[in-house]
């Protein structure tokens, strides 16, 4: 025995106003979500690194460019105000994050390092690229 099928199939235009609606909450849920990292604005390319970390702790950032010019928070900075500087930080307890570009001299990059040490900063990072 057949039974008649009732069902009637209507043509016409699917809305797409709903579907639209989601994807901009969504894209605004995103956008207001997620975290952006702020970039200092001096120019250094930094060097490749497999096995580097996120680091979550506030840092102060120094930045040492292919010339061997000294940036403390994105200002230049010379030796005996770097010695001063990195004093405070010492008492304040502060982490320092060195960005050095990977074409400064090395010798500059421990020479800065061991002063971190000698005035006692102790929380010292390189930031490298993955």
């Amino acid at each position: 025995m057949k039974f008649k099928r009732r069902l009637k199939i209507e043509k016409g235009m699917l809305d797409l106003t709903p579907m639209i609606n989601v994807f901009f909450l969504l894209f605004v849920f995103f956008l207001f979500t997620s975290s952006f990292i702020f970039q200092p604005g001096i120019k250094v390319d930094l060097p490749k690194a497999v096995t580097s970390e996120v680091i979550q702790q506030d840092n102060i950032i120094m930045t040492i460019t292919r010339h061997d010019k000294i940036y403390l928070e994105d200002r230049e900075i010379s030796g005996d105000e770097l010695v001063s500087r990195l004093r405070i930080l010492a008492k304040e307890k502060m982490g320092l994050l060195i960005r050095a570009d990977s074409h400064a001299s090395l010798g500059r990059i421990v020479e800065i390092w061991d002063m971190c040490r000698r005035e006692g900063v102790l929380q010292i990072n390189i930031a490298t690229n993955q």
